[in-house]
């Protein structure tokens, strides 16, 4: 729901208004001023004392004059009164403030972009004050969005700010107009896209890949955090599904799976409201209705060569082997894998493929050839999971195969819990760990996704024979 934005408007041009009267009357007291010190001259000047007396009307012109330019400036930024003709709560009654780890960095500079949180009474004129409050800061609102509550409503506003003024200033602005539990951080050019174009446009994505949809969930939603649970036995202990509607509870909201199980998105601040719960159950029904499905323009033409594949450990031996594969994926692909500059793909493989650090799985075509490689690194406490598949061997199932034996792995070591990073343009990834089966943790910040499975059920592709002294598994064929 969008408020309409006229009460802005009216706050703008009433502050011109203002502005112009006390312009005018400064203009009448200056005339007035000179027509009375003419007349005072014309009488006096030529007497005996004149320029005596003429001299102390002058110091009480000039202090006079001091005087009116603090006063103004010391009222000129007031927020009026409420419709009611009460001042607005002062600072200390509004309520708490929460800043956003971005805006508690912020560097002032000649603009800036907020995004803004807070609470207001639903009552007439409420709004206007607010308004009101923020234009007298040199504010200018570019987006408003209202979700109204129970009691009162929650107004989250796009500002445009002037690069001097920090966050404590706008929230001091805001609780002095009445709002309250106001939450602030700073925002980029990605927030100036409405609401319903965001919407849809995340709609969009998911409808096209299913391994979308915890992603198309943090954009929606902001900083949050998102776990993913399977179905629970109905022996088991632990906390109950979702329901069928989904459930909301302040800071967390839990909504059925598509696949089955429940996903529960966790922010601590501020609260999730109603119409944003709404937007998330309705995004998660849409994956729901559309049920699985590949995107489109990734389907891979027939193998290389037999359609064979076996998996088996690698190591330091492999290296010539491995640089081979690098060479022949795209500079996409390693991007998405490394992070960083592809020039510097093969240079971590001397430390993935020692078994110092980790254990490695080879997927080979017959001809010995590896077309790709998964890593299980040991990071202390946690294991980190890592793919990379050749571009012509990619969705056949393969990334799938490597990480169900690598976790397979990971339960033999005893690991509670492993992770993959990467890319939120990596969906394949997602879609893999997605697959496992397991309850995960999706971490999601600046373009970065951190997934981590937990190991607290067996997967299934423990139950792959596997030899633990060679370090190798049977062959399987891939998806046509």
């Amino acid at each position: 729901m969008t408020r309409d934005v006229s009460n802005t408007t009216w706050a703008k041009h009433g502050r011109r208004a203002r502005h112009r009267r006390r312009v005018l009357v400064d203009l009448a007291a200056l005339c007035a001023a000179v027509a009375v010190a003419d007349g005072v001259a014309n009488l006096i000047g030529h007497g005996p004392d004149g320029p005596a007396v003429l001299v102390i009307p002058a110091f009480a012109l000039v202090a006079t004059a001091a005087f009116h330019t603090w006063w103004a400036r010391r009222h000129g930024h007031v927020p009026p009164a409420d419709d009611s003709g009460a001042r607005p709560l002062a600072a200390e009654q509004a309520g708490p403030t929460a800043v956003g780890p971005a805006a508690a960095e912020a560097v002032p500079g000649d603009s800036a972009l907020w995004r803004m949180r807070t609470t207001v009474r639903d009552a007439p004129g409420s709004l206007a004050v607010l308004c009101a409050a923020l234009a007298a800061q040199q504010v200018d609102i570019l987006s408003l969005q209202t979700h109204p509550l129970a009691e009162g409503t929650v107004d989250e506003f796009l500002l445009h700010a002037p690069g001097g003024l920090d966050a404590s200033g706008i929230t001091v602005a805001v609780a002095l107009s009445g709002g309250a539990d106001t939450w602030i951080e700073r925002a980029d050019a990605h927030d100036l896209v409405d609401v319903p174009t965001r919407v849809l446009a995340l709609a969009a994505r998911t409808a096209l890949d299913a391994a979308e949809l915890p992603l198309a969930l943090r954009k929606l939603l902001g900083r949050c955090t998102i776990r993913s649970l399977p179905d629970r036995p109905a022996a088991a202990e632990g906390p109950a599904e979702a329901p069928a509607e989904g459930a909301l509870e302040d800071r967390v909201m839990r909504l059925r799976a598509p696949e089955g199980g429940t996903i529960i998105v966790e922010r601590p601040y501020p609260p999730f409201t109603p119409t944003e719960f709404a937007r998330a159950r309705a995004l998660v029904e849409l994956d729901t209705r559309l049920g699985p499905r590949v995107p489109r323009g990734q389907v891979v033409p027939a193998l290389p060569e037999g359609a064979a594949i076996t998996v088996r450990g690698a190591d330091t031996d492999d290296l010539a082997a491995a640089r081979a594969m690098h060479a022949r994926c795209s500079a996409r692909t390693l991007g998405l894998r490394y992070h960083g500059p592809v020039g510097d793909a093969d240079r971590y493989l001397d430390h993935l493929l020692s078994p110092r650090f980790g254990r490695t799985l080879a997927a080979r075509t017959a001809s010995g050839r590896i077309v790709g490689l998964g890593h299980l690194l040991w990071d202390g406490d946690e294991t980190e999971v890592a793919l990379l598949v050749e571009d012509a061997w990619q969705h056949r199932g393969i990334g799938g195969e490597l990480l169900g034996r690598l976790v397979a792995m990971a339960v033999e070591a005893g690991c509670a819990r492993v992770y993959a990073v990467t890319q939120a343009s990596n969906t394949g990834m997602v879609a893999a760990m997605r697959g496992l089966g397991l309850p995960l943790d999706f971490q999601i910040e600046e373009g970065t996704v951190v997934i981590t499975a937990r190991l607290d059920a067996a997967p299934v592709a423990s139950r792959l024979p596997y030899d633990a002294g060679q370090g190798w598994y049977e062959g399987f064929r891939p998806r046509d």
